[in-house]
């Protein structure tokens, strides 16, 4: 929702309203890691509860929790809330990790304290940093089985270090019924698989599906075309690469984390950052790496190594990490780091720093806007809100010079030729005719 304030003035409730009325049988997914919404800055519930409700409203009906420390309390909390806001189905994650404290005991235990909540629609396994092997899976599956019981069961992994493909079909074999993919050029790289090739596999292994293959191939073509028309690579399938194992960054963190240095003129650091990550991760307590935590993470490794001196430099939020603002850490922190971090100045500051609230909020930004953009004043800087707002909407601004490839009636034609099945097509809009046939 932030990108589409800050870098496209478009309105990202406006966005889910239109994508709703597009796919009105489609139960489009939001997906939450705990007590924060849009900002890193945790919220208290009455702020949460809003949040929720708007993106109900605005046309949402699924949900997926994932919160970041695996919680089963805070998972009940997040999941009792989102019924009582109205989401139609709630998704239970337990995010996947490794470290020692991080064992398939410990997930057992975490599904098992899942198993009974009366608010949890389906159970799934969220693997962000593609770091599930073909053997994990199936070792992990009968104790999340057991807890979903008559619940649907799903898998979410990554292609980083490309072992997601296998980890899928391993994971349908042992009892997981959904499977999270991406279509065409948006999968593979650090994304989920593909749709085409996961379909593949498992008609391979000999299990059914339901899948539309024509329309897959046509949301497919339009982003391949997207991919073409704005000059990105399509993901590609990558090669195993085990220092992963170490790191564990997400695959769109190391992205960003190179990017980062390659703009500050350090690119040539991004190797020893990444070695600095694993010992930052075990001095931090062993953190499962996702959202927020894992951009404290490897901002914090950065800073130590392009400083020279490690935790010279402790970005605010990371000193709220130590005073337990997110959460309580999977093990014990170095109390020799802590002790550095909370000697700092900032720290007296940010000990009793309130989570984002409402209390006050309409005094501050006035009775006459709504619920949505509230939230986004609250979260995000005024001046990136304000450009938004003074932008026209959405489905009001001219359309853009159409490119042939890009004209609906061309791409309607080229639908029309992949179906084998279809040899004769008339389309009439008032005066205009159009007579397709297929070549003998």
């Amino acid at each position: 929702m932030a990108v589409s304030v800050r870098f496209h003035n478009e309105d990202p409730w406006e966005r889910i309203r239109l994508v709703s009325q597009a796919m009105p049988s489609t139960l489009l997914n939001f997906i939450t890691t705990g007590m924060r919404f849009i900002a890193w800055q945790p919220c208290d519930e009455e702020m949460m509860r809003l949040a929720f409700r708007c993106v109900v409203r605005n046309g949402i009906r699924r949900f997926q929790i994932a919160e970041p420390s695996n919680n089963p309390d805070a998972l009940r909390r997040l999941a009792r809330m989102a019924k009582e806001e109205g989401v139609e189905e709630v998704v239970v994650g337990l995010t996947y990790s490794i470290s020692p404290v991080h064992t398939h005991d410990y997930y057992a235990e975490r599904a098992a304290a899942m198993a009974d909540c009366a608010d949890m629609d389906r159970l799934y396994l969220k693997d962000p940093g593609g770091l599930l092997t073909p053997d994990a899976v199936r070792e992990l599956a009968p104790s999340l089985v057991a807890a979903a019981g008559p619940r649907t069961l799903e898998l979410h992994s990554h292609c980083t270090i490309g072992l997601a493909p296998l980890v899928y079909m391993e994971g349908l074999k042992a009892g997981f019924q959904v499977l999270h993919t991406a279509c065409g050029p948006a999968g593979n790289g650090t994304s989920q698989p593909t749709a085409e090739s996961t379909v593949r596999n498992l008609e391979a292994e000999g299990f059914s599906h339901r899948l539309d293959m024509d329309a897959l191939a046509l949301v497919s073509e339009h982003f391949r075309e997207m991919v073409r028309e704005k000059g990105l690579p399509p993901g590609a399938a990558r090669e195993y690469d085990a220092a992963y194992y170490h790191h564990q960054l997400p695959g769109g963190m190391v992205t960003t984390t190179r990017r980062m240095l390659e703009e500050q003129g350090k690119g040539e650091l991004f190797d020893q950052v990444l070695e600095e990550v694993t010992r930052v991760r075990a001095e931090m307590g062993y953190p499962i790496l996702v959202t927020p935590v894992s951009q404290f993470v490897a901002s914090q490794a950065a800073r130590n190594v392009i400083d020279g001196q490690r935790w010279a430099n402790v970005s605010d939020e990371t000193v709220r990490y130590f005073l337990g603002h997110y959460g309580e850490p999977a093990a014990a922190v170095d109390p020799e780091i802590a002790e550095r971090v909370l000697s700092r100045p900032q720290a007296s500051k940010l000990r009793d720093v309130q989570p984002v609230s409402l209390d006050g909020a309409r005094e501050r930004f006035g009775s006459r806007i709504s619920d949505e953009e509230l939230l986004l004043r609250l979260t995000m800087p005024e001046e990136q809100v304000d450009a938004m707002v003074a932008s026209p909407p959405t489905v009001e601004r001219p359309a853009e010079p159409s490119r042939p490839g890009r004209d609906p009636l061309v791409r309607l034609l080229r639908e029309v030729e992949r179906r084998k099945s279809i040899g004769y097509l008339r389309l009439e809009k008032g005066s205009d005719v159009v007579v397709w046939r297929r070549a003998s």
